[in-house]
């Protein structure tokens, strides 16, 4: 098992350093820290508003592959599923896939959120972000960026938004001038302002954060050694697992759902109610597990979740079975 648990790690270590280079070789940089917000059309329909994206003015059909995905959710909290990849917002959609005609930017950190999606990394050819962009935001589905924070100082891979709330949960990389470089921070202003966290046993080596659609009191964290739950702000974690390498983890309303590998890949899905915990059927995966996941705030049944080998599946009856949406990168 040992052979395999250093296999996800490899894999994990591989997606971060591969996807999250300098995307633009110019000095493209932003010495503006406050919001600014790039304008569109008044007449682009807002994500609340979109319910199909066949004629959306910023997308187009898609038929490729998706190197690195960074993140998935239901942004906008529309019944698409969006993607993060590095060259810019991939979404499926009533059985279609689209890709963003602007903002084609490497998305890091990116998180699903009711109005949209909260997101960092660095920009693409196409952008006049900042490099790297900071903390960043989009209502409209991507076609215009408001700069929350951070501009031009980190591009944060580690960061995890509540859906309803946008409370922003962030680990730096490097030091900026908000924050010491493998230090949490929460923000609950939208990256305005920055609380340093005191994340009593939290363990190192952490690939993701996620939190609580509506309570920014539950947090959790994932890592090599297992996942860190905490419910009192991110001052005190506890490993909830044993024996086992954490792979993923993301809130609904009523659980906690976290991913692991322990020669298998393991979904658990954790009742916030009473704690007992239900382990969720997935699909034959060899030598791999779980590393995005999201269910559709509208439909509890339907899950979709990212594998580290570029395979993404896709369920509507509640796990029961699973559609395979992207295999090695390719849509199928």
């Amino acid at each position: 098992m040992k052979k395999i648990l250093v296999l996800i790690s490899t894999l994990v270590l591989a997606i971060f350093l591969s996807a999250c280079g300098d995307k633009n070789s110019s000095d493209n940089t932003d010495e503006q820290s406050g919001k600014e917000t790039t304008q569109t059309d008044p007449n682009t329909p807002k994500s609340s508003e979109v319910g199909n994206f066949d004629g959306h003015p910023n997308f187009e059909s898609f038929d490729g592959s998706i190197d690195h995905i960074h993140g998935l959710g239901y942004a906008g909290n529309q019944n698409a599923i969006f993607f993060a990849a590095h060259d810019g917002i991939k979404v499926f959609d009533n059985g279609s896939w689209y890709k963003t005609k602007t903002e084609n930017n490497d998305y890091m950190g990116f998180n699903a959120i009711n109005a949209g999606f909260i997101s960092s990394g660095h920009p693409g050819t196409d952008s006049e972000l900042p490099n790297p962009v900071g903390i960043i935001r989009s209502v409209d589905n991507g076609q215009s960026i408001e700069k929350l924070g951070l501009l031009g100082e980190t591009d944060f891979h580690l960061m995890g938004v509540g859906f309803e709330t946008n409370t922003i949960y962030a680990l730096p990389p490097n030091n900026n001038s908000e924050m010491q470089a493998g230090e949490l921070y929460v923000s609950e202003d939208l990256a305005k302002t920055w609380e340093k966290v005191s994340t009593k046993n939290l363990g190192e080596n952490l690939i993701g954060l996620a939190v609580h659609p509506t309570n920014s009191q539950n947090v959790a964290a994932v890592g090599e050694k297992g996942i860190y739950y905490s419910e009192d702000k991110g001052n005190t974690f506890e490993l909830i697992t044993e024996n086992m390498q954490g792979t993923s983890v993301y809130f609904s309303n009523d659980a906690f759902w976290f991913g692991g590998y322990d020669g298998n890949a393991v979904l658990i899905k954790r009742s916030l109610t009473d704690g007992k915990e239900e382990e969720i059927n997935l699909p034959k995966m060899e030598q791999d597990a779980v590393m995005y996941m999201a269910q559709n705030p509208k439909n509890p049944d339907e899950l979709v979740f990212a594998s580290f080998k570029g395979n993404v599946y896709r369920s509507v009856d509640g796990a029961k079975t699973w559609t395979i949406l992207i295999e090695n990168g390719e849509i199928q």
